[in-house]
């Protein structure tokens, strides 16, 4: 569940905060109304849910540390009083967990308030779905009485009854209580954010039910466990334990998360290192990593895979901490020993990163994003299938971000323009199927490259880039096109224009690199 956003339109966020509460409190007032309401059960589940979200804040005893805090809320406990009361004393049972959890924007008051409404909200919606469904009677009858036990299921507890649950169509239900319970909290997340953001309401929404749908099941059929176990002859301790595993499982979860969170940490403290040391490239890592991304999902690619290839771009030039740094910044042509040293940041980078094991199959394209189809590249001279495939991803992905970004010794190049210049060096530095790739997904998608401190990183629509053709004719018109002034270090670069915007040290090193009406072909994959 998200948490509240920072206020852009306070005034329309603190109305939406109001009706949200105003709506929990007609959810709840019927609990109070209703002589059948159980409060020693109300109460009894309302302090299982908040001791539940209290716990994060008290330290373990294991070396004085705390639950992680991407444990996030626990609802079984909240879908599990669904599941055996009414839906105004459900949302009772909601109401003072919501209101303890952890916040850490302010302003706290407000935030606890928003959850505690939203999260009572939600249950009710849920009770009545899991009523309305018949759900009450698939547990074994409502053990409750009341003018909800009526209506549901009747009075008097299962067992004397001598009924047990009717699975497994007890679990149609709760699934669907478990789905309404997602939905409401979904929907709200999106109106705060739309009211607080001024987001269209649509976009608030998108992404918000498919990544909370699949948590909020798991927890509904835990919740379905404890309320089974509870209506057993068991009773409340089978019931708790329950709760003992599923509560282990969210912080074994958590943590994973926060190991996550850990190794983002690490890369962009190296991206950020390296962007300190070349300030002609800052920014370059981060778009690499992106345009890689684009290559691999149109290649099929997903899951751990694409992230893994994201990684490899964003992480590709760190062996440049490990080259003198007046190589870097240096705006002429390289000598011959310079050129050496700068072949070396492959190697840098691999030594550099061998140890961290969560990088994977991405310490390969590090080690390899210099290769070239044709075995002319560097640091080993591998050709074709040789090359590993995330390296050929990432050779195409560092050369298109090259071309289309000013460096110290070019000017950006437009993007369809750049497209062209990797076709026509498909097959010979470049894997083809990788450079086809990028033209689809860029076609398909535009080109929006993250915020980076360059002044003329092009934004490409979709639809705009996709047709070869037009690349070409993009490259027809730079040709009859006045030749614009360009920096002293991009004249005295000795590889032409067809190097232009290439990466930079491979613009400087001018090995069989001549402008491409020529007929020859640019070092695509010779720079760092």
């Amino acid at each position: 569940m998200r948490v509240l956003p920072p206020a852009a339109r306070p005034s329309l966020m603190r109305a939406v905060v109001l009706c949200a509460v105003l709506t929990a409190c007609a959810c709840t007032a019927p609990a109070f109304a209703d002589c059948g309401t159980p409060w020693p059960v109300v109460g009894l589940l309302t302090l299982l849910c908040l001791g539940c979200e209290l716990v994060k804040l008290c330290p373990l005893p294991v070396r004085r540390s705390r639950v992680p805090e991407g444990i996030g809320s626990f609802f079984p406990v909240v879908l599990a009083a669904v599941f055996l009361l009414p839906p105004a004393a459900a949302a009772l049972v909601a109401l003072p967990g919501g209101f303890a959890q952890a916040v850490v924007q302010r302003p706290a008051p407000v935030r606890r308030v928003w959850h505690a409404a939203q999260q009572a909200t939600a249950a009710w919606a849920a009770g009545w779905t899991f009523a309305l469904l018949g759900g009450p009677a698939a547990l074994g009858g409502s053990p409750f009485g009341g003018s909800f036990g009526a209506a549901f299921g009747g009075s008097g507890p299962p067992a004397a009854a001598g009924r047990l649950a009717d699975f497994p169509y007890a679990m149609l239900p709760a699934a669907a209580a478990a789905a309404a319970f997602c939905l409401v909290l979904t929907a709200l997340d999106a109106g705060i954010l739309a009211a607080a953001e001024g987001r269209p309401a649509r976009t608030a929404w998108r992404g918000l039910l498919a990544l909370s749908l699949a948590p909020h099941c798991v927890h509904g059929l835990a919740g379905l466990m404890m309320a089974v176990m509870w209506r057993s002859p068991y009773g409340l301790p089978a019931a708790l334990l329950v709760l003992l595993p599923m509560y282990i499982s969210c912080w074994v979860f958590a943590q994973y998360h926060r190991e996550r969170a850990a190794h983002q940490a690490t890369i962009r403290a190296l991206v950020q290192a390296v962007d300190l040391k070349d300030r002609y490239t800052r920014g370059h890592s981060e778009r690499v990593g992106q345009a890689s991304a684009m290559i691999a999902r149109e290649l099929g690619m997903a899951g751990d895979r694409l992230e893994v290839v994201r990684i490899a771009g964003i992480l590709h030039d760190v062996g440049k901490l490990g080259v003198p740094t007046r190589l870097l910044r240096k705006d002429g042509p390289l000598t011959p020993e310079e050129r050496r040293v700068i072949e070396l940041h492959p190697e840098y980078g691999h030594e550099m990163v061998r140890g961290i094991g969560f990088l994977g199959e991405a310490r390969s394209a590090i080690l390899h994003h210099h290769e070239r189809i044709d075995g002319t590249g560097y640091p080993y001279g591998l050709a074709g299938e040789q090359i590993p495939v995330l390296a050929r991803v990432v050779a195409v992905a560092d050369a298109f971000d090259a071309m289309t970004s000013t460096r110290s010794y070019s000017r950006a190049r437009p993007v369809p323009v750049a497209l062209a210049e990797l076709q026509r060096c498909a097959g010979a530095h470049f894997d083809p199927a990788m450079v086809h790739a990028l033209v689809e997904a860029i076609g398909r998608d535009g080109w929006h490259p993250v915020v980076t401190a360059d002044d003329d990183v092009q934004v490409i629509p979709a639809g705009s880039a996709s047709a070869p053709g037009r690349a070409a004719a993009a490259v027809a018109a730079a040709a009859a096109a006045p030749v614009a002034a360009v920096p002293a270090a991009a004249a005295a670069d000795p590889a032409g224009s067809a190097l232009s915007g290439l990466p930079a040290q491979g613009a400087r090193l001018g090995a069989r690199t001549v402008d491409p009406r020529a007929g020859q072909e640019p070092d695509g994959g010779g720079g760092a």
